[in-house]
């Protein structure tokens, strides 16, 4: 009678809308679910696993560092971007930590999981070898993807193949030690290979595992047990759960590579369109493109998302008022090609006598950019629904006959003196100044930068992936009006798991029978850098592990992937300790009407710091009070 009452709960959850309306479900009253209710029919089943994807810990445009766990809260409040120098947020002025004890909610459903191992073979008379297969391919992929949530932020952690039941069995059976980190690896191995042999080359239905999304999860997670088993500690006293021995580093890495490979020939880089900027752009906008290897899909109104009301430019706001909540920061912006940068990687706004240089317009320093910097970030005066986006941080109307020069002394700026430069309060204060000719100019234009700071972008840039260029203004809000699907994983991932994968074994003196590791690399970047508008490698000597990571770092922009490489690299407290990002204000010059930049740090001096105790996050105590054998918790918790 406890399994039934467990999955009543569950069904009960479907029915709360979270995948599919109960109306469509045959399924008999909520107060008499059994197992010969569900696991008697494919529909049963299909009802069962519908809360199980449901619950995927997938970090999506509803993952939040600051609610809950994290998971599934309509508005996002704080990304991970935030999190990287990615983007920076009116919202937070540093790293937010995501830590919000997943523990809990990840046992509920591998419990669901366990349940239906021990349950479904009494019904398999029912089905097909096939469908049978299927289904348990399924839920080796489900519980793989959870336990993998579960040891990227805990490290080890119990492994459970069983159901638990009390009073069934004793407190001593119920509370087991927690496995190492690289036992939890090697079952999350063991699980997608059971996954990839027994699910179909297609998905039963979209948004379900197939052969080759389990592959593309084994790529994921080997690569990031390769990363800790070369960069993290092992062992480590203060905690015997945590760490992986060096000389595991290269099995793990061929293990990615080798799963990577699978997908090879079966999808490919999205090429739809011959203009790469909206080829780019295309590729977030549908779950169909060839790239698209699983994604999380969304319907309005009862499962959508808000991205796009937090993201939007302020001359785009919905009636709500949102808008441009996170903005990319100009040292993210410096990584792509084609900018005139200096020895140093920054871009040129300044002439060798220290005067500022002067542009026709507001995308001159981006002309020759790669398309794919465009299709990520909106720059300022690009257009967007037909609409010039009026990114201004003020007005020059000082004399210009020496140049205009500027330090990065602030108390010696002339673009901060109120009697050489004019600049907008707020959106509503937004003085108008006249520039010549009988005409007017609003100081900081429609999209800011104001000092007030409470609206506009704070960097000059607005995010432009995953915006929908067709959603209606009036559906600009909160909470469930956005409907482009997360595309959770897809092929360009794949392909950058595959260059690092096979960059680190080069390094590390590994080698693949038949395989030119450095060669692999190589033209795995290339292909991203073709698709994307980069600037080609020319020998396979150029490709090594910074231009590998500086590539995934583009490419993956915001989607939520760079927290987790910083962590697996070993490097977030050294890329973002201390960190203030910079920023790129362009201003309109009254005398030559044209426009200059100033490059500077945050307005705010917003400084980022990363504790290295986050490398892992600590046990929840309330899981310790249940189960002492959890201890020790994480080092320096």
């Amino acid at each position: 009678m406890k399994e039934h009452i467990y999955l009543k709960q569950l069904l009960i959850t479907i029915c709360l809308g979270l995948f599919t309306s109960c109306g469509d479900l045959d399924i008999p009253p909520m107060d008499v679910v059994k197992d010969e209710d569900l696991f008697n029919s494919e529909g049963g089943i299909k009802t069962y696993f519908a809360a199980l994807y449901e619950r995927l810990p997938i970090e999506d445009f509803r993952f939040s560092t600051d609610q809950k766990d994290g998971f599934n809260h309509y508005n996002n409040n704080i990304p991970l971007a935030n999190n990287t120098g990615e983007e920076i947020s009116r919202r937070a002025t540093g790293i937010k930590n995501p830590a919000k004890g997943y523990w809990t909610n990840a046992y509920m459903p591998i419990r669901y999981i366990n349940h239906f191992f021990e349950t479904f073979p009494q019904y398999t008379s029912n089905y097909s070898a096939s469908t049978i297969d299927a289904f348990n391919g399924e839920a080796y992929f489900l519980r793989a993807y959870i336990y993998f949530a579960l040891v990227k932020r805990y490290g080890g952690v119990p492994i459970l193949k069983e159901t638990q039941s009390y009073p069934e069995q004793s407190l001593e059976e119920l509370q087991l030690p927690r496995n190492t980190e690289f036992e939890v690896y090697d079952f999350i191995a063991e699980d997608l290979n059971k996954a990839i042999q027994l699910l179909p080359e297609t998905s039963i239905e979209r948004g379900r595992a197939n052969k080759y999304i389990a592959a593309a999860l084994k790529s994921r997670a080997m690569l990031f047990a390769g990363s800790i088993a070369k960069y993290g500690t092992y062992p480590d006293s203060r905690c015997p759960a945590v760490g992986i021995p060096k000389e595991r580093a290269n099995e793990y890495f061929q293990l990615s590579f080798e799963a990577s490979k699978m997908l090879e020939g079966k999808y490919s880089l999205h090429r739809g369109n011959s203009d790469k900027f909206t080829n780019f752009t295309e590729i977030f906008l549908s779950a169909t493109t060839t790239e698209c290897i699983f994604a999380k899909e969304y319907q309005y109104p009862n499962n959508g998302h808000c991205f796009d009301a937090l993201h939007i430019p302020t001359s785009l706001k919905g009636p709500q008022g949102y808008s441009s909540s996170f903005c990319p920061t100009l040292d993210f912006v410096e990584m792509f090609d084609g900018l005139n940068l200096d020895e140093h990687g920054r871009l040129i706004t300044k002439d060798k006598a220290g005067n500022c240089i002067y542009f026709e317009d507001r995308m001159e320093p981006f002309k020759n950019a790669e398309p794919r910097l465009r299709a990520t970030v909106l720059l300022p005066g690009d257009k967007f629904k037909n609409q010039i986006i009026d990114v201004r941080r003020g007005i020059y109307t000082g004399p210009i006959d020496q140049g205009i020069k500027y330090s990065d002394d602030l108390t010696v700026n002339p673009f901060i003196n109120n009697n050489l430069c004019k600049r907008g309060v707020s959106e509503n204060n937004n003085q108008l100044v006249d520039i010549g000719n009988g005409k007017q100019m609003t100081a900081s234009g429609a999209d800011g930068y104001f000092d007030n700071r409470g609206i506009g972008t704070i960097t000059g840039f607005h995010i432009r992936k995953f915006l929908d260029p067709n959603l209606p203004t009036a559906s600009v809000r909160l909470p469930n009006y956005s409907t482009q699907p997360w595309i959770d994983m897809r092929y360009a991932e794949i392909l950058l798991n595959r260059a690092e994968a096979a960059i680190e074994m080069y390094i590390g003196g590994h080698s693949i029978s038949g395989v030119d590791l450095q060669k692999d690399a190589f033209d795995c970047i290339n292909d991203i850098r073709d698709r994307a508008g980069a600037i080609l490698l020319n020998n396979t000597s150029d490709v090594n592990i910074e231009v590998v990571r500086k590539e995934r770092k583009k490419e993956l922009a915001f989607e939520n992937k760079t927290w987790w490489d910083l962590r697996r690299w070993r490097i977030a407290d050294i890329e973002l300790n201390q960190r203030i990002f910079y920023v790129l204000h362009p201003y309109y010059v009254k005398e030559n009407g044209k426009y200059v930049f100033l490059r500077r740090l945050d307005e705010r001096n917003s400084r980022y710091n990363f504790n290295v105790l986050w490398y892992y996050e600590a046990i929840p105590s309330s899981e310790i009070n249940k189960n002492p054998n959890l201890l020790p918790n994480n080092p320096g918790y």
